[in-house]
């Protein structure tokens, strides 16, 4: 049943997320590209031109964090998006939704940011708005960016494609960039500093599908984190996960932010992580192209695909028992892109 005030939580990417999806979204505009509940949207034109597009909005607070700012945070993440569906992003909008009052030396500041961002991920910002709302309506500063870019002819990626025996490629370590955003906000301060992780995909997603034709899912996983991603691709692709606690990768840093503060670390947001679901005559080769990538030197596999209990994800724990791993519920930490 669908509540009668929206909440936080309905922010989170997890169940209640979902269920706003399910229940008001998808009803209303129902079809068989949106269905499909990727990262982008996947459109064929002309018949044979397939094409990604992606869209996302940023509220991230606060504006500046070790690792990058709103304005970096905001082309990586349309560029990922972009690149999960297997396209090499080529062009991106840019909205800015600003509060009045708002300094213009950090406007300038996260503009040269998203400029930096687009060159290095290779894309061009061809288009955008600027609103101005009153002073208190916006915290400062939120940006909406949209991504297109071209899909080769011969790749087939989506949210449905993982099958029984795939591995599962976790292309670095888990859950930075959401405790930094948590120390950031509360004023916490550690003996070893952690940073976000917001970085492109896209390179290393060119030199997976180099490495291999049996690339069957590829998942960013942010909101919701490792575990919510996995939950969603289980549940669209009809399969089980298993996956070992004991090669989940980690910092030490951030593992003991996760347990100080009561964080599960499997639904702390990511902003430069992916997953790659992949056939397992293949993993090892994937598994080199991305270890690689300037990004994915901590890459390692996680787990894998089975026939066994469809649409659950289950865990293997360090002393040798099992549970599942579910989609996350409620809201762990609101705001963190």
């Amino acid at each position: 049943m669908t509540p009668e005030l929206i909440s936080l939580d309905h922010g989170s990417g997890g169940k209640i997320a979902h269920r706003l999806t399910a229940e008001l979204l998808l009803p209303l505009f129902d079809n068989p590209i949106l269905s499909d509940l990727h990262d982008g949207a996947v459109l064929t034109l002309n018949g044979n031109t397939r094409v990604a597009f992606s869209t996302d909005t940023f509220t991230v607070t606060p504006l500046f964090f070790p690792g990058g700012d709103i304005g970096e945070l905001a082309v990586n993440g349309t560029v990922n998006d972009v690149a999960m569906c297997g396209a090499t992003p080529l062009f991106i909008s840019l909205a800015l939704i600003i509060e009045e009052g708002f300094p213009m030396a950090e406007l300038t500041r996260i503009l040269e940011s998203i400029n930096r961002a687009a060159n290095a991920a290779g894309v061009t910002v061809v288009t955008g708005d600027t609103k101005v709302v009153p002073k208190g309506a916006a915290d400062g500063l939120f940006i909406n960016t949209s991504g297109i870019g071209l899909i080769p002819e011969d790749v087939r990626i989506g949210s449905t494609g993982a099958q029984p025996g795939d591995k599962i490629i976790l292309s670095g370590t888990m859950a930075d960039h959401g405790m930094t955003i948590m120390t950031q906000r509360e004023g916490l301060t550690f003996d070893s500093a952690i940073e976000s992780d917001s970085a492109p995909l896209n390179h290393m997603v060119a030199k997976i599908l180099a490495a291999s034709s049996n690339v069957h899912v590829l998942r960013d996983p942010t909101r919701g984190g490792v575990g919510t991603t996995l939950n969603e691709i289980a549940e669209s692709s009809q399969a089980g996960i298993v996956l070992q606690e004991s090669w989940l990768p980690m910092h030490d840093a951030v593992a003991g932010v996760c347990e100080l503060l009561g964080f599960d670390p499997l639904y702390v947001a990511n902003e430069g992580k992916l997953l790659a679901f992949v056939a397992a005559e293949d993993a090892e080769a994937v598994l080199a192209a991305i270890r690689s990538d300037t990004y994915g030197r901590e890459a390692c596999i996680i787990g894998e695909v089975t026939a066994e209990h469809p649409n659950q994800v289950v865990l293997e724990t360090r002393i040798g028992g099992r549970r599942i791993v579910d989609m996350l519920t409620g809201e762990q930490l609101p705001r963190i892109c």
